[in-house]
Parts: C-alpha cells; sequence; structure tokens
C-alpha cells in the first residue's frame, strides 16, 4: 500500500495518481487485528469529489456497509484502502479513476474519470473461521463448580459492539439476566461462552456475528454482522436437579448425638448470596434462630441441610433456588432464582421428649444412703450453654447452694438430676429446655436453650413429707400437751414450745424439716398451731397435721 500524507507539500501538479493514498489520520491505541483480506468488515463513510460535493454517505442512510475486503466486491482503490485497519480506526483514502468507476463512472451520481475521496471509519471485522475469544477478567480462588449446558445462571452484562458502542446492560435495569445454558435460550456465542464458568467470575466475551444475530441484526441497536462485546459477570447458577450441598466446616471430635426430625434446633448463621452479598445474619440480632427441622417451618433446603447436624459443629449449606424461595425470591434482599449460602453454627438442639442426661463423674464407695425429694441438700455448680458460654456458678458465693429438693425451688430438670446422688458424688446434667427455663428462658438464660451443670453434692439431710415441718421418728407421746406445757399452767408460749421441739430432736425421737434456719421452722410451727394468735397454744388449738388431714376428710365426706 501506498501510504501519504495529505496536504504534504509538493512541488506543482503531481499529475495522475498510480495508486489510492491512504491517510491514517486516526489510529487507535490497541489495535487487536487489522483487516486482511477475505475477512468481512462493517464500516461507516462519506463519498466526496475534490471539490467537496458529497456523493454518497453511509451515515446518511442510516446503516454501516457490510462486506469481504480484497475479494473484488468493492472498487478496487476501496479493497485496497481498508486493507490493515484496526476497528475504530480512520482514514482519508484518495481513489484515482482508474481504480474507482473510470472513464464511464456511475451515471447520474459519479461522471467518467472521477478521482473519489472516501473518509472512512472501521467498526468491525471478523472472519467466517473466528470463534469464540474468551478472556477471563477476574476468577475467584474458589471454584468447586463450574457452568455446565442446563444449568441456569443467573449473570450481569454490559454489551457492546466491537467499536465500543454499547446496546445493552443489565446493570441498567437493576436486576440480573436469568436463563437456562445450553438449552437455546440465548445467542450459540452466549450459550457457548458462559460455560466453564465459576459463579463470582469475570469474563470478556466476543462473539462473531454468525454465533450472534448475524445478517439480520436485532432491532435498531445492533446492527447486521456485528460481532458482540460482553463483559459478563456471573452472580450464581444452579441446575434444577441439584440438591442441597453440604460443606462440614468444623465438627466436634466428640459428637455422642445428630439431629434428626422433630429436634428443636437453636444455630446462628450467616446468609449471603453466591457473590458474597449478605442478606441476612443472626448474629446481627444477637439472637439465635430456634425451630423445629424437619417440619416444614422452615424453607426446605434448611430443612434437609441441617439433618444430622452435631450440637458445636458449624456447617455451610449450599441451597438451589427451588429448595429456596424459588423465581420470586423474598422482599428486596433475595432475588428470584438466587442460590443461598448459609453458614451456620449449631449451639445446641433437643427433642421435646428428651429427659434429663445425666453422667456420672464421680461416685464415692460405700454409698449406701442417696438423696430423694424432699431431702435438704447442699451442693456446688457451675452452669453453661452447651456453646461453653458461662451463665451461674456457686463458686462465686460465699456458700454452697442449699435447697429442699421436690419443694418447686429449682428447675425440674436440676431437682431430677439432683436425685439418687451421695454426699461427695459429681456429676454433669444436660437439661433440656422443657425441663429448664422453656421457651423464655429466664435472667441470664436464653429461651429454649439446653443447659449443662457441672454439680457437686456437699451435704443432705433427710426430710420430712409435703406439707409437714416436723415429724416423729415413732409415735408421739400419748400427753403430748402435758408435756408440751412445761411450767403446767394450761398454755404454751414459744418459748415452751421451741424448747419442746428442740429437746425432742436432740434426743432423736424427731426430726425438723431441713432447713439452713431451723429457729424460723420452729417458728412457723407455733404459728400454725397458736390458732388465734394471742401468744400462747391452748389445749383445742393443738392438732397434729395428721389429725388435721383426717378431719378434713371428714368434712370432705
Amino acid at each position: 500500500l501506498l501510504l501519504s500524507i495529505l496536504g504534504a507539500p509538493a512541488l506543482g501538479d503531481p499529475g495522475p495518481l498510480e495508486d489510492v493514498v491512504i491517510d491514517r489520520y486516526y489510529i487507535p491505541k490497541i489495535c487487536l487485528r487489522e483487516a486482511q483480506m477475505g475477512d468481512f468488515i462493517r464500516y461507516h463513510y462519506n463519498g466526496t469529489f475534490k471539490d467537496g460535493k458529497k456523493f454518497d454517505s453511509s451515515y446518511d442512510r442510516g446503516a454501516t456497509v457490510a462486506g469481504v475486503v480484497g475479494v473484488g466486491r468493492l472498487i478496487t482503490g476501496m479493497d485496497r484502502g481498508l486493507q490493515g485497519m484496526c476497528v475504530n480506526e480512520r482514514r482519508h483514502l484518495i481513489v484515482p479513476p482508474h481504480l474507482g468507476y473510470g472513464s464511464i463512472g456511475v451515471a447520474g451520481l459519479i461522471p467518467p474519470d472521477a478521482t473519489l475521496y472516501f473518509d472512512v471509519v472501521m467498526l468491525d471485522i471478523w472472519n467466517k473461521n473466528d470463534k469464540l475469544q474468551i478472556t477471563t477478567l477476574s476468577k475467584p480462588g474458589r471454584c468447586n463448580r463450574t457452568v455446565e449446558n442446563s444449568d441456569f445462571v443467573r449473570y450481569h452484562y454490559n454489551g457492546t459492539l466491537l467499536d465500543g458502542t454499547p446496546f445493552d446492560s443489565s446493570y441498567s435495569k437493576g436486576s440480573t439476566y436469568d436463563t437456562y445454558v445450553g438449552t437455546g435460550w440465548l445467542i450459540k456465542g452466549m450459550d457457548q461462552g458462559l460455560l466453564g464458568m465459576c459463579a463470582g467470575e469475570k469474563r470478556s466475551i466476543i462473539i462473531p456475528p454468525f454465533l450472534a444475530y448475524g445478517e439480520k441484526g436485532y432491532g435498531t441497536v445492533i446492527p447486521p454482522q456485528a460481532s458482540l462485546v460482553f463483559s459478563v459477570l456471573l452472580v450464581d447458577f444452579h441446575n434444577p436437579k441439584d440438591g442441597v450441598f453440604l460443606e462440614h466446616l468444623e465438627v466436634p471430635a466428640s459428637c455422642k448425638r445428630r439431629a434428626v426430625t422433630g429436634d428443636f434446633v437453636r444455630y446462628h448463621y450467616n446468609g449471603t448470596l453466591m457473590d458474597g452479598t449478605l442478606f441476612d445474619s443472626s448474629y446481627s440480632r444477637n439472637q439465635t434462630y430456634n425451630t423445629y427441622i424437619g417440619k416444614g417451618y422452615i424453607i426446605p433446603g434448611m430443612d434437609q441441610g441441617l439433618q444430622g447436624v452435631c450440637m458445636g459443629e458449624q456447617r455451610r449449606v449450599v441451597i438451589p433456588p427451588h429448595l429456596a424461595y424459588g423465581e420470586n425470591g423474598a422482599g428486596d434482599k433475595i432475588p428470584g432464582s438466587a442460590v443461598l449460602i448459609f453458614d451456620v453454627h449449631v449451639i445446641d438442639f433437643h427433642n421435646p421428649a428428651d429427659p434429663v442426661e445425666i453422667e456420672t463423674v464421680f461416685r464415692p464407695e460405700g454409698c449406701n444412703v442417696t438423696t430423694r425429694n424432699r431431702d435438704f441438700v447442699r451442693y456446688h455448680y457451675n452452669c453453661s450453654l452447651l456453646d461453653g458460654t458461662k451463665l451461674f456458678s456457686s463458686h462465686d458465693y460465699e456458700k454452697p447452694q442449699e435447697v429442699t429438693l421436690g419443694a418447686n425451688k429449682v428447675i425440674e430438670g436440676l431437682n431430677s438430676g439432683l436425685l439418687d446422688m451421695c454426699a461427695g458424688e459429681r456429676r454433669v446434667l444436660i437439661v433440656p429446655p422443657h425441663l429448664g427455663h422453656g421457651e423464655s428462658g429466664a435472667r441470664g438464660v436464653p429461651g429454649s436453650a439446653v443447659l449443662r451443670f457441672e454439680v457437686e453434692l456437699i451435704s443432705m439431710e433427710e426430710g420430712v413429707p409435703e406439707g409437714y415441718l416436723f415429724i416423729w421418728h415413732g409415735e408421739p407421746p400419748a400427753s403430748l400437751y402435758e408435756e408440751m406445757d412445761l411450767n403446767k399452767d394450761g398454755g404454751i408460749p414459744a418459748d415452751e414450745f421451741s424448747t419442746f421441739i428442740k429437746t425432742q430432736v436432740a434426743e432423736g425421737k424427731g426430726r425438723l424439716m431441713p432447713s439452713s434456719d431451723p429457729e424460723k421452722v420452729i417458728a412457723d410451727m407455733f404459728r400454725n398451731q397458736d390458732r388465734n394468735q394471742d401468744g400462747k397454744i391452748t389445749p383445742d388449738e393443738l392438732k397434729l397435721k395428721s389429725d388435721e388431714d383426717q378431719e378434713k376428710i371428714h368434712e370432705e365426706l
């Protein structure tokens, strides 16, 4: 090719041109490809005579020119002048008559022996032997799976022509483009270009026209025979046949039990889309999510994903949309057809039928006497959640915890766990919430929490039956009132009553209800017998509890 610059200094008229004069007045910095003989090209041009009079223009027709270069389908001068051009390159061409329309011209349009001037911009270059051009712009470090035919994909894209002219963008619509791959719903080039992508991957895909919209183009935005450039970000994908995918991030070494249908599970979670966008988190609410599994209270994928978890396990649950929120999504944070990823930390779980779990850590030899309901016990304890969170400890106080078993003074599960213990015995108790603090929890105790107690029985005192404050080990004295009236004055004041009861206890004839404050128990007994509250007990007022109970039976009869 003869390359020259228009307007170069010259002496006189150089005479007729022998070849095309080419002025490359704009060359793009990046030229990935030059037009070669046999390539298909698309370009715009203005055609004028030397005096500037226009004889033709693709701009005026509102359509680019498309054709094959270098094979004689164009005038020879144009065929030569277009070769070697880059996309977006601009050239001035001067075509002499013998390389244009010669001595004949074009009737009514181009006179004979006319020199033609063309201002050309190259818009597109491709060849029938071209293949899809895929460039990976970025790729996540972790990629467990790539797109295959029949997968459903959600992706963002910017679409441009080869010269950079934008024609479409999912970003401008504010939503991903969602479709199946390899089923004919996309142009062939995009069907091929999405294969093998990872979620989160970015690609540039250059599609030749015969794998895009071909000779017809598309509407007013994609001309015929246009190469297309897509910048694609794959947001997520799945297959309609997919099930729940589980990844065990951390499983405790000791896992005595795994969750099954009907269990009530307390867990923390972060919920994200496949591109990492967080849509929900229990941590942000500082409260676990609590629910039954396998009963339809949660999305099917999570119902399945929590099956078999251990207490303390950390698990990743990947849920396809048909097992999550489907095509409609949920609210403004979960798009339609979105794959959901839950990073779950199981705090605890239980079943409503669970009893207290008792593990004996140490039991003294020669243990013949064990605790029963109504016994008064002293014990130390540490109470925590199953994730190790400490709640309460008797060691934080000066003395052990004291309680009468079976008197509804402690939660049912702890009461059960303290039965049949020997003094000095140590146990670990696992108390389900229905035997603990229930759904509502308590101060410092979350609702529906399973509790872990480490207990050590320090001492025990034999109790008395419910409703009694004192019992005799044998028969009571036949003349009870006379023996109790120490000064024989016909009335029993509080001091005489207290002295008599203490003597009975000291001589082993009876026992008080165990308590940390025996004086209070005796005072309660006196108050019960001093029915008119005049400070002394009369013969008519003194009654044994067994006699009172018998009188009530007769009254009921």
